[in-house]
């Protein structure tokens, strides 16, 4: 290796970590790599030679110390760290601070709650230090071929690090806005639209990122009700189901988590033959970004069941020995009763299929206009000036929930960037008046048969609540006033004034509070 000072740096070399490391090496970037453990280094820099990126220039630099690699790196400093949120975190910027210098940069791309961000961002621009907190979406091959990136700090901090984000973040097409595809080391992707944007001030990144999250728990409990559905009122077979699920990638519902549905309900179970699916043990767990999002939702105000919902749904998935007692203990409608609703309702599983993925839909999009809801309150709290059509545009590739879907997204935001919710658009209230029948149809049909559908059933709530114009809240808003004296508002009076009842004597004359 030359003594050609590294372009950027990353510490941290987990298989995320390492993965974006080749990833901005194939782009021409020579990268000063560091890990705690000193030998994984080692073994990281000898598997990856010089010679093994293309050509272009870029190369892995291992370094032992974090003053070695800071002291092997171009001005300005570009150092990306991949480590473990929380307190690690802390910690390596305290490690990294002394040894860096006025305009430098760091660049958090962990998991970070976007309040830590917020504060570090902070601390590090009083010592003339840039910093951003960074969203990093896609996983392990994304982070290797392409992620969708969502940078946020200050601007300043994203002009250093905007050359290196914009080359390694997946590309999708200008026109169809679909991934483009066929990355191999060395041979990046070339031409179409970088799905790295800058996303606000501060915590911003990070906080879209957490979202991206909540709107992906959702999304992956949308697909496993409807899977559960398919077998439970259809009494289709896993192999069945996945060619229902490769259908609707066809479609408008093409999307990663619907092709990947589609590959595990055909895998089969390398030790005993059978469906891979049917021997994975129903409990699932969490990384607490979904957790993030309902905290979130909830302290800002925003109405995000479907998102909640998720996150319950793995809550009380983990209750497995529980719910294997409960199973024995509590009545519900009877084994056959999903499967005899089913021919009532629909007839047959053709239709089922068709009304499944109708319901699919609709129920998607309340958990995306939910999660853009609670971005919204966010970035009017925290003067982010979110730009939710270029959002939708980065999470197009690269990230867990790419998706046709996002196109129409980003076309609704181009036709009102002040979109006050996605189900106001003309777009989508067509999709939603075309496909809403179906949609109560398979959760009535869930009901009936005992089958559960949280995330299904909390959308169309949301929808029916979302689309009165008024609600029983008069009722508690009394109830309020009655108990408590927390007073109420009037129909008939402008929106602020406040009044309270003498509930001992309600005859008489109301006052204002």
């Amino acid at each position: 290796m030359s003594d050609h000072p590294a372009d950027a740096a990353l510490i941290g070399l987990a298989v995320m970590g390492q993965n974006l490391a080749l990833n901005i090496a194939d782009h021409g970037f020579r990268v000063a790599v560091f890990n705690r453990t000193g030998s994984v280094t080692d073994a990281f820099v000898d598997e990856h030679p010089e010679g093994s990126f293309g050509g272009k220039g870029g190369g892995l630099v291992a370094c032992k110390t974090l003053e070695g690699l800071v002291a092997s790196m171009a001005r300005p400093r570009r150092v990306v760290m991949m480590i473990k949120a929380g307190g690690p975190t802390d910690a390596v910027i305290d490690s990294l601070t002394p040894l860096m210098e006025s305009g430098d940069l760091i660049v958090d791309g962990g998991n970070a709650h976007w309040d830590d961000t917020r504060r570090r961002e902070k601390a590090l621009k009083e010592r003339g230090i840039l910093f951003v907190g960074s969203g990093v979406s896609g996983g392990e091959e994304g982070a290797r071929f392409g992620p969708s990136l969502m940078p946020g700090g200050d601007r300043a901090a994203w002009e250093v690090l905007k050359p290196v984000w914009e080359a390694i973040a997946a590309k999708v097409n200008s026109d169809t806005g679909q991934p483009l595809e066929g990355a191999k080391p060395g041979e990046p992707i070339e031409g179409g639209e970088s799905c790295a944007a800058y996303i606000g001030s501060d915590g911003a990144g990070h906080f879209v990122k957490m979202v991206h999250n909540g709107i992906e728990y959702a999304d992956m409990q949308i697909i496993c009700e409807a899977y559960h559905l398919l077998r439970a009122a259809g009494g289709m077979e896993p192999a069945q189901c996945a060619g229902v699920f490769s259908k609707y990638n066809e479609g408008d519902l093409d999307s990663f988590l619907i092709e990947i549905t589609a590959d595990i309900l055909r895998q089969k179970d390398p030790e005993t033959g059978a469906p891979f699916v049917e021997i994975v043990l129903d409990a699932a767990g969490q990384k607490g970004t979904g957790m993030w999002t309902s905290i979130a939702a909830l302290q800002k105000g925003a109405p995000a069941a479907t998102i909640g919902e998720a996150v319950f749904a793995r809550a009380i998935s983990a209750l497995k020995e529980e719910r294997v007692r409960a199973s024995g203990l509590l009545p519900g409608p009877g084994e056959h009763a999903a499967s005899g609703a089913m021919e009532r309702v629909f007839g047959n599983s053709e239709r089922l299929v068709e009304a499944v993925g109708n319901a699919l839909y609709c129920a998607k999009l309340c958990a995306y206009a939910q999660g853009f809801q609670i971005m919204s309150l966010a970035s009017e709290e925290y003067e982010w000036d979110l730009d939710f059509g270029s959002i939708a545009m980065i999470w197009r590739g690269g990230c867990i929930i790419r998706a046709r879907f996002l196109q129409r997204i980003k076309d609704a935001y181009a036709r009102d960037k002040s979109l006050a919710n996605l189900l106001l658009d003309p777009y989508f209230a067509g999709q939603i008046k075309e496909k809403q029948g179906d949609w109560r149809k398979v959760v009535s049909l869930a009901s009936e048969g005992g089958v559960p559908v949280p995330a299904f059933a909390s959308a169309l709530s949301y929808y029916d609540s979302y689309r009165h114009g008024v609600l029983p809240a008069n009722l508690l808003q009394a109830q309020r006033d009655y108990f408590g004296a927390h007073t109420y508002e009037r129909m008939d009076k402008p929106r602020g004034e406040k009044f309270h009842l003498d509930w001992p004597d309600p005859a008489r004359p109301q006052s204002r509070a």
